[in-house]
């Protein structure tokens, strides 16, 4: 009959969308990213010239960033999650190509490309996260997620400077393209769409600006930002100024790229985090990690450009417990945000990563403008304190 449809033979075999689902799309994105985490300040550094337009550069991008990050419920509620997802992915390999121009619009477009692409990859995962994974599962799928992009975000950094630094740019971010249309084939292939019981009701308000009030006014989700935000910004700190470092002291392009990937070699403990977490209570976990990133930030701003290769070590210790913070830190927004008004949260609580990187690098400009690298971590440690404070005062016990 006309009225039949034919489905091809292997679509009933996909299994439902669970923890391991969304841990292999991560880790498939962590490796389109990661592979140029090194390369893209360290290509900034060689067209400028100068670390502190360098940071004006990634301000500049950040700011643009965010406000495609606040309107992307908009967009996700006009063309629905998967064609947002797609297109997040489809972002990180045409920032690539904008990269292989190495010219300074190239430089520009490229930034933007990769930041859009991100925050659209990580809303809608974050929604569909919350869609397959029940609250009490979080923590333990969260620690399996972080794991798993392990291999990514350890050898990628060295992998792409390698590349960049022996055979050019264009394997470098050609690598890229691969892994972001491995991406799009794996999350077509799981099949992963809207959930049809959650409706965006007629009278919720989608502008943005009601959408922040909105956020706001809920103390968890406070909360939950402003812990993201603290170790958002750590990372981004990491990933910019650890190549600059080696680079403005002369260890090497290269050793910046290890400096990175040593740091994301950590990940791998972020299992032992969740298991941590759940048996002493991640509020202690995370006043702990934040406590711990601030004393080797400030012995990194001690040591600075003087001893480098001391300052990247402390820098490790830092990143080390911050991976505690990816295990444990969404947990928060994911146990506190209400189904029914998940993607306009979501969105909100997607600018940490954004304001993680146009906050500190306009913050950095001026602090390089009277101390050098060094005053960058100590600047970043006393943020970290706050936030270590913050979190202590107002995690539930129960946590």
């Amino acid at each position: 009959m006309i009225t039949q449809v034919r489905h091809p033979i292997w679509l009933p075999a996909v299994k439902p969308a669970g923890a391991r689902t969304f841990a292999t799309l991560y880790a498939l994105e962590s490796f389109a990213r990661a592979t140029i985490t090194s390369v893209v300040p360290i290509q900034a550094y060689e067209l400028l010239q100068n670390k502190q337009t360098v940071s004006l550069l990634y301000t500049l991008v950040a700011m643009i960033g965010l406000s495609a990050t606040l309107f992307m419920p908009l967009l996700i509620e006009r063309f629905s999650r998967r064609w947002i997802y797609t297109a997040g992915a489809s972002l990180l390999a045409i920032g690539s190509l904008l990269f292989m121009t190495h010219s300074m619009p190239g430089q520009l477009l490229g930034m933007l490309a990769r930041v859009m692409g991100a925050s659209a990859l990580a809303i809608t995962l974050n929604l569909y996260i919350m869609d397959h994974i029940r609250k009490t599962e979080i923590m333990q799928a969260e620690s399996m997620r972080m794991a798993w992009s392990m291999v990514a975000w350890t050898g990628g950094p060295t992998l792409g400077v390698f590349l960049y630094t022996h055979y050019g740019i264009v394997a470098a971010q050609g690598l890229v393209v691969v892994f972001a249309a491995a991406q799009l084939v794996a999350f077509w292939y799981f099949r992963l769409g809207d959930n049809a019981l959650i409706r965006p009701g007629r009278t919720r308000p989608a502008s943005p600006l009601r959408n922040i009030r909105r956020f706001v006014s809920q103390p968890r989700l406070r909360l939950a930002w402003v812990i993201a935000f603290g170790r958002s910004c750590f990372w981004s700190t990491f990933f910019v100024y650890g190549p600059i470092l080696m680079v403005a002291t002369g260890q090497g392009e290269l050793a910046g790229g290890l400096l990175v990937s040593a740091g994301n070699a950590l990940l791998f403990t972020a299992i032992f985090w969740g298991r941590a977490g759940r048996r002493f209570s991640a509020r202690k976990i995370m006043t702990l990690a934040f406590f711990a990133i601030s004393a080797s930030l400030f012995a990194a701003g001690f040591s600075g450009e003087i001893w480098p290769l001391a300052t990247g070590g402390f820098l490790l210790v830092g990143a080390l417990f911050t991976v505690a913070l990816d295990a444990l830190g969404s947990t928060a927004f994911l146990r506190a945000v209400r189904s029914y008004e998940r993607p306009q949260m979501t969105a909100v609580y997607r600018t940490y990563l954004d304001l993680s990187e146009l906050l500190p690098p306009l913050v950095y400009s001026l602090v390089l403008s009277f101390f050098g690298l060094g005053g960058v971590f100590g600047t970043l440690g006393i943020l970290t304190i706050a936030c270590g404070l913050i979190a202590w005062r107002y995690l539930p016990k129960s946590m």
